[in-house]
């Protein structure tokens, strides 16, 4: 349920397509909640219903019409009403394959393993290059921020404090990893031997 959430700040200032709405949410809100356009229009749709979001038709000359889509007043104050309600803590991702496959480290995929360690650290350096860019440009003096960018600023501390974290992982990782195959590559032949 919380992607109608999410969708419904995504237009709190903004009237907008379902597609700037989708482009929208993959440079923002999709770094901390991931939906395919294909949900997001579904949910567009289901919050029409609802009468929390207008559809506006907006014709444009030599391309089909634009569907636009607002926040109501009464899509407001559900979205208010949900911020106070408990939300579900979430400390760590959940439904990642690697923690699994972790438990299944063994001398023949070691190194497949140190290889899917060294990509997402340096997908996850390119994020937090991406979220420091965003930090610099649009939040450098946080105490002065109207309110509701306070709190964006601080969903996007959030998101570069855990990509640190998450950096720190992998770099402890890596370097088990290599201890463990070092140790491997400098075991005495003679005990394979004896075997």
């Amino acid at each position: 349920m919380a992607l109608r959430y999410a969708i419904m700040t995504a237009l709190i200032e903004d009237e907008l397509s379902g597609y700037d709405l989708a482009g929208s949410f993959d440079k923002s809100l999709g770094f901390f909640w991931h939906a395919s356009h294909q949900q997001i229009y579904r949910e567009l749709g289901k919050l029409s219903e609802l009468a929390w979001v207008t559809r506006r038709t907006e014709s444009q000359k030599g391309r089909p019409d634009r569907i636009l889509y607002a926040l109501t007043d009464s899509g407001r104050e559900a979205l208010d009403e949900w911020v106070l309600t408990k939300d579900r803590m979430r400390l760590q991702e959940t439904k990642d394959e690697l923690y699994i496959k972790l438990y299944n480290l063994s001398e023949s995929n070691i190194e497949y393993l140190q290889t899917r360690f060294l990509e997402r650290r340096e997908a996850m350096m390119k994020r937090l290059y991406l979220y420091e860019r965003i930090r610099r440009r649009h939040y450098a003096d946080p105490k002065t921020l109207p309110l509701r960018r306070k709190g964006v600023y601080l969903a996007l501390l959030g998101g570069i404090s855990g990509g640190k974290q998450y950096l720190a992982w992998c770099d402890d990782a890596l370097s088990l990893l290599s201890s463990a195959t070092e140790g491997e590559n400098t075991a005495s032949p003679a005990k394979s031997d004896t075997a």
